[in-house]
């Protein structure tokens, strides 16, 4: 039976290509000089109600994302996972990071990097981080890495878009109330 062996490059390399993505999100958003104005609402009546459940779907596309992952690696239920579980685990990852792009095209674009204020520099972290998770971590996938990497970068990827969700579209459903005619 072969074994592969990762080489510590591989891995360190991963990593470093997430961080760059992680970094670049924050400096981009820090240097560019926010518009504060929208550039699209996707049909929904106005911005701060496209991010708001936008955000909310992503935030339960995470949950799915959990839930699957948990039952795919065994830790959840009996018996071996249905065949048809790593295709929608895949396809339930994808539109949690498709519906999230709009939203966070916006706060980069519009808003920018922002650290005023606590639960708004912890979204930003977030968000910066979410996405350098994410892309961690797809590079995990077709390449041999070391078992524990997926799980790893998968439950930051999670944990981070939980804490975008949290700091954002919850905050605002709970502070505010439901979105509608709201602006910045």
């Amino acid at each position: 039976m072969a074994t592969t062996t990762t080489r510590p490059a591989r891995v360190a390399g991963t990593l470093a290509i997430g961080a760059a993505v992680a970094v670049a999100l924050g400096v981009y958003g820090r240097l560019h000089q926010p518009t504060f104005r929208p550039i699209t609402t996707l049909g929904f009546p106005d911005l701060v109600s496209m991010k708001v459940w936008l955000g909310s779907v992503a935030g339960l596309l995470a949950l799915v994302q959990l839930v699957s992952a948990l039952r795919l690696f065994g830790h959840l239920g009996s018996g071996p996972a249905p065949s048809w579980l790593g295709t929608f685990h895949r396809v339930s990852g994808g539109l949690a990071v498709l519906v999230s792009l709009p939203v966070a095209y916006h706060c980069l674009w519009a808003l920018g990097f922002q650290y005023d204020q606590p639960r708004v520099l912890v979204h930003s972290l977030a968000g910066c981080i979410f996405y350098g998770a994410f892309v961690a971590k797809v590079l995990t996938l077709h390449s041999h890495m070391p078992r524990w990497a997926l799980p790893v970068l998968g439950g930051l990827t999670f944990t981070a878009l939980v804490v975008v969700v949290l700091t954002s579209a919850v905050w605002f459903l709970t502070t505010v109330g439901l979105p509608g005619g709201a602006t910045y």
